[in-house]
């Protein structure tokens, strides 16, 4: 179903009170749009130049060794010259047993002159466009990508919803207390060589069902990480403390949260539109979640957990929602299902309503801790407008654009110069970088993703490659 047929903000305005997304609000005026999008951010002691960031958007696309390649290279200086002042480079495993696909960046000794020389070209690529790189902050995403790490999950606990979904057997063993406290150290140690690379802020991803997020929904893990939450955010907070050991007191400490787990959806046969596992009531899993009635939020425990990130010295968080490889539509409201998925379960709106509601309610507990806005690119060119009143009203320091960047890296400019954006360029959500993010049927193991529709030069032929390599697949096997 098409649910985006709007052809001005009114419109969509309208679609807005008739859906009871009311937590979503625009800024008509185009110069306020730029006045409010160009407004400097303070960050710890730190001031980003403008208030709009790209997300942390992973390519796919590194060398089997985890170096940058050819179209991670392309990818960032698209972005160095967009114009966004929060560049938040993409999710970087700190181990090689920790990477979410064969072809996730990892940093290592032998391959961190190849980071430094991209982050130096970025930096050179957004002084020659905007004149300055002093107001330009880049947090580089750290991650161990636990039960989706391949080819070898590693997960923190059994949820018998999220096992089904995986494919994770209820005998499978969960990773122990001695070998966290060894990924621990790998976080630091990579730290280091971010540092070395000449990266100055340090993000932790915790979100996404990734290790990092599975532990603090880890409710039933006995030991000293499971249970209580001051034992699930323990792995956290030992991970802050040893990269601080690690790096001193100059680097900035980020993280990109996950506030609100959900529960899996499955498909519909019938109709094909997404429904919920059969969940029990209290559910006893997750973060961010209501035990008596999952489908919505508490933040009881999340605003705790912040409070704990603030102590232990985070000046930057990202929010973010739910997990693509059981919910997407939480994270990513969409038009499109990737193939085989699910149609949205509820209209778009109500997605991007719960993205502004819940950031909302976090920066204005926490209003000294700047932080990043999700859920942007289903409004597509309208999302300036969203943000720009999101700003204003003090619900978010920071709009962050993910998707929509991949198509159209150059925003950023358009919205400081123009208060508007191009209708042509704008992502549509139609998932095309999720189907290459998916396919595996490469000779490295992993198509690289990005915008086909929308860049074509650089993502055209790879859509092809990757439509014909899926159709040669043998047949999967029935479970």
């Amino acid at each position: 179903m098409k649910h985006f047929t709007y052809r001005s903000l009114d419109e969509l305005q309208r679609a807005v009170e008739t859906t009871g997304a009311g937590s979503v609000r625009f800024e008509a005026d185009r110069n306020q749009v730029s006045r409010l999008l160009g407004r400097k951010v303070a960050v710890g002691g730190f001031t980003a130049g403008n208030s709009l960031a790209i997300h942390p958007m992973e390519g796919c696309d590194s060398t089997p060794d985890g170096r940058p390649d050819e179209l991670t290279w392309r990818r960032y200086l698209r972005f160095a010259r967009g114009g966004a002042k929060l560049l938040w480079f993409e999710a970087t495993a700190v181990r090689h047993d920790g990477r979410a696909n064969a072809r996730q960046l990892w940093i290592t000794r032998d391959n961190v002159d190849d980071y430094a020389r991209l982050v130096e070209a970025i930096l050179r690529e957004h002084r020659a466009r905007w004149g300055s790189a002093d107001d330009l902050l880049m947090p580089v995403q750290l991650t161990h990508s636990g039960r989706y790490a391949v080819p070898v999950k590693q997960i923190a606990y059994h949820n018998p919803f999220i096992d089904r979904k995986s494919g994770t057997p209820a005998e499978f063993p969960v990773i122990g207390d001695d070998e966290l406290e060894r990924v621990e150290d790998a976080y630091a140690a990579a730290a280091r060589l971010a540092v070395q690379a000449g990266f100055r802020a340090i993000d932790l991803k915790v979100t996404h069902g990734y290790l990092l997020s599975e532990l603090t929904g880890a409710k039933t893990r006995e030991g000293r990480y499971g249970g209580p939450l001051e034992n699930r955010l323990r792995m956290i907070g030992n991970v802050l403390g040893k990269i601080r050991a690690e790096v001193g007191s100059g680097v900035m400490l980020c993280m990109r949260l996950g506030c609100f787990d959900g529960v899996p959806y499955g498909k519909d046969p019938q109709t094909n539109v997404g429904v919920p596992c059969d969940y029990p009531t209290p559910y006893p899993y997750g973060f961010g979640v209501d035990p008596n009635d999952p489908l919505r939020e508490d933040l009881t425990e999340v605003k705790q957990a912040i409070a704990r990130f603030r102590e232990w010295g985070i000046e930057l968080l990202n929010v973010s929602l739910g997990c693509p490889y059981y919910n997407p539509h939480i994270g990513r409201p969409f038009e499109k299902p990737d193939d085989g998925n699910y149609e949205p379960p509820e209209h778009p709106l109500l997605g991007v309503d719960r993205h502004f509601r819940i950031a909302g309610e976090l920066q204005r507990a926490f209003p000294d801790l700047p932080m990043v806005g999700t859920g942007y690119s289903w409004l597509q060119k309208y999302c300036l407008n969203a943000g720009a009143k999101n700003a204003a009203e003090g619900n978010i320091r920071f709009v962050g654009i993910g998707r929509g960047a991949l198509a159209y890296p150059d925003f950023a400019a358009d919205a400081l110069e123009k208060g508007e954006l191009d209708e042509r360029a704008v992502c549509k959500t139609l998932t095309f970088c999720t189907f290459l993010m998916r396919q595996k049927n490469h000779p490295l193991g992993q198509f690289p993703t990005g915008c086909p529709p929308f860049d074509k030069e650089g993502y055209g032929e790879i859509m092809k490659e990757a439509r014909a390599a899926q159709r040669a697949a043998p047949p999967a096997r029935p479970a």
